[in-house]
């Protein structure tokens, strides 16, 4: 029989491999390019429903102005980027590869050119926005108890509290009868940044009401030329440093990265300072002149701007042009599988000519 002795001292042992095992999995888990809102645990599926997502697939940039890594992705496979993951077959994921590879080459000259590209990304974009116009049907509903087609602030108000946790009766009570709420300083935060943003979704003339397409804008603020501009104007303010409503470079990469606590970390920030400083002096900075102006960042955020689905057509295409004849083989899609699909496909040169 084990001793007490032998017993606690494997005890200790477990608790201190317990505590590496944790610490590795801090360091893992911080990495400065996610944003807020993806990092940690959802709150609950209603809170989800009714808050506007940081995360807007097929757009450049998140709402709290991190760039968005898996844009490629998104605008590469659409639907079917949840079909690729890490632990899929790598034939199945090939064979998935070549289809699309064949639907991007409209001529079928076995290659994809620039045109081509631009064509799909605009395509899967627009898919992305008919999901979130589905999505959004779902989540009006979900707001709007007494089903009038119209929903009020204080309405939304009600179901935002009480997903954080309030009783919705009780408020719902005070609400009617204009009695003061007892709410938390960054609930109360949270609740006057909403109430900005759904004055911009209530379009002309302004009734405070939203019926279910403001609604989506409020949600999903790239379907609204006005509020893209709103949208532009919250990350300016959060980025812009000196006030005058423009980002130099410096603003642009001085976003908050974490505590630096080893070279690991250390690297992840600097990948993410490299990261941001090519997209604002290649792509966000049109005229290159050191400066982003409102429109400049308005234009770049746009997902369904046709210059910017070219230009990122035209990057896409440069990444894994090798033999750099500005098209794309599909060998080359296959060996730069993990940029296209973010999963990465062994021994592709073996396979491809076993599948055609």
């Amino acid at each position: 029989m084990m001793s007490r002795q032998a017993f606690l001292c494997g005890l200790g042992s477990l608790y201190l491999s317990l505590l590496f095992v944790f610490l590795l999995m801090d360091v893992y888990a911080r990495p400065a390019n996610n944003s807020a809102l993806k990092e940690k645990a959802a709150e609950g599926k209603e809170e989800n429903e009714i808050l506007p997502p940081d995360h807007l697939n097929g757009v450049k940039m998140e709402m709290d102005g991190h760039l968005n890594k898996e844009f490629h992705q998104e605008v590469f496979l659409g639907k079917e980027m949840e079909e690729f993951e890490e632990d899929s077959e790598p034939r199945k994921n090939r064979k998935k590869l070549m289809v699309i590879f064949s639907k991007v080459d409209i001529n079928n000259d076995k290659k994809i050119g620039a045109k081509e590209m631009q064509r799909w990304i605009m395509e899967k974009t627009d898919e992305h926005f008919q999901e979130a116009v589905e999505e959004n049907k779902m989540h009006f509903r979900a707001v709007d108890p007494d089903g009038d087609g119209h929903v009020s602030w204080d309405e939304y108000k009600i179901k935002f509290l009480a997903s954080k946790g309030f009783n919705e009766k009780e408020i719902a009570e005070k609400i009617k009868n204009n009695e003061e709420l007892k709410i938390d300083e960054e609930t109360q935060e949270v609740l006057d940044n909403l109430k900005d943003r759904w004055y911009q979704a209530d379009n002309p003339p302004p009734d405070l009401l939203l019926n279910e397409e403001e609604f989506l804008s409020f949600l999903h603020p790239e379907h609204s030329r006005g509020m893209l501009k709103f949208m532009v104007k919250e990350i300016i303010r959060d980025l812009d440093q000196d006030g005058d409503k423009k980002l130099t470079l410096s603003e642009f990469i001085s976003l908050p990265v974490g505590t630096v606590e080893n070279q690991q970390a250390q690297d992840i920030d600097d990948d993410w300072v490299k990261d941001r400083k090519k997209e604002f002096e290649e792509v966000i900075d049109a005229n290159h002149d050191g400066i982003v102006t409102m429109e400049e960042l308005e234009e770049y955020m746009d997902p369904m701007n046709e210059y910017n689905a070219l230009n990122e057509a035209k990057q896409m295409i440069a990444v894994a042009d090798e033999n750099q004849n500005h098209h794309l083989e599909l060998e080359e899609i296959l060996k730069y599988s993990e940029y296209f699909t973010g999963s990465k496909l062994m021994d592709y040169a073996r396979n491809v000519h076993e599948e055609f």
